[in-house]
């Protein structure tokens, strides 16, 4: 599973709101944990003043002294954990160490150095999101941050399911996570009403259809979370729920349930490669509130490069 997790910092209180979250998973799944850092180098020739030999040598042994201390924070801990410096641009450079090393986690704090925005996450934590190719867990920065990194435990763990195989890749995450923290594990589904002609307003009969058809989907959804919850130890509970927006009500039930992590796999029933996520996931990214924990169900070279990606790479960028 998770036997490593790539951590960035950027030596801002902001970034550090990840770290009670990167002992919590970490001792879970008896992970090591790699502290990067990286440094702004000059980069093509857009950057056109000159690097000041004394003041980098500075910066380096400043960056160096932070990471040695969150080393020793997170050791303290019970943690084992590395670290490492990087140069260049930070979110091609993390995507680039992730994929060489084969990370199976980053843990990234929605915001950092460059401060909080109305963006849920920042450009640089959207663009390692959608380039990294791997399961990711990120945390709001704009909730309250603790300075004790071995006081988080998670009670309520939310794990929307779609009914496909491919959404049931995050189970086996779920279950250690739960039995390591004693959390509650509530999996929910969402039967989403048929759409009807929108020109003419729906008839009895296609009422009654449409009835007859949320009752059939429902009545397969409480049967198959059952047989779920008979593979989960630990207090497993489930949410059957009807609605024309899936993602509105997911969302409604995190703050209902005050859930504390949501965990879910990037690709459901659909399953396209096109894309690094699904359109449930992408929701979350933009407007979820609480932690969250993407499991990639794909591998790296199953995942279609975009149109942008391909047109950046036949012009050398």
């Amino acid at each position: 599973m998770f036997n490593r997790i790539l951590l960035p910092v950027d030596r801002s209180p902001l970034a550090e709101c990840v770290l009670p979250h990167a002992v919590a998973v970490a001792r879970a799944f008896e992970s090591q944990v790699m502290l990067v850092h990286v440094m702004d180098t000059p980069h093509r020739a857009n950057w056109r003043r000159a690097v000041d030999p004394l003041n980098w040598r500075i910066r380096k042994a400043e960056a160096e002294s932070y990471l040695g201390d969150l080393v020793l924070r997170l050791q303290k801990a019970g943690v084992s954990t590395e670290k490492q410096i990087l140069e260049g641009y930070a979110a091609e450079r993390i995507v680039e160490f992730s994929r060489k090393t084969d990370v199976p986690l980053i843990m990234l704090s929605s915001h950092g150095q460059s401060g909080l925005s109305g963006w849920n996450v920042s450009s640089v934590v959207q663009k390692i999101i959608l380039r990294a190719h791997t399961s990711i867990m990120t945390v709001p920065a704009y909730q309250p941050i603790s300075t004790d990194v071995t006081g988080l435990r998670y009670r309520r763990l939310l794990v929307p399911l779609d009914g496909s195989q491919r959404a049931e890749c995050v189970l086996p995450m779920v279950s250690t996570l739960a039995r390591s923290h004693e959390a509650q594990i509530l999996l929910a589904h969402v039967v989403r009403r048929p759409e009807m002609p929108r020109r003419t307003p729906p008839t009895a009969e296609d009422v009654e259809l449409a009835d007859r058809i949320v009752e059939r989907n429902r009545a397969e959804t409480i049967q198959y979370l059952d047989q779920l919850r008979s593979r989960l130890s630990g207090e497993t509970q489930a949410r059957v729920l009807v609605s024309d927006h899936v993602a509105v009500t997911l969302h409604e039930l995190v703050d209902q349930e005050k859930i504390d992590l949501v965990l879910l796999t990037a690709h459901g029933y659909s399953g396209q490669t096109r894309w690094s996520y699904g359109s449930v996931v992408i929701s979350f990214i933009t407007y979820g509130t609480t932690p969250l924990l993407i499991v990639q169900d794909l591998p790296q070279d199953k995942i279609e490069p975009t149109m942008a990606e391909v047109a950046a790479r036949r012009n050398g960028s």
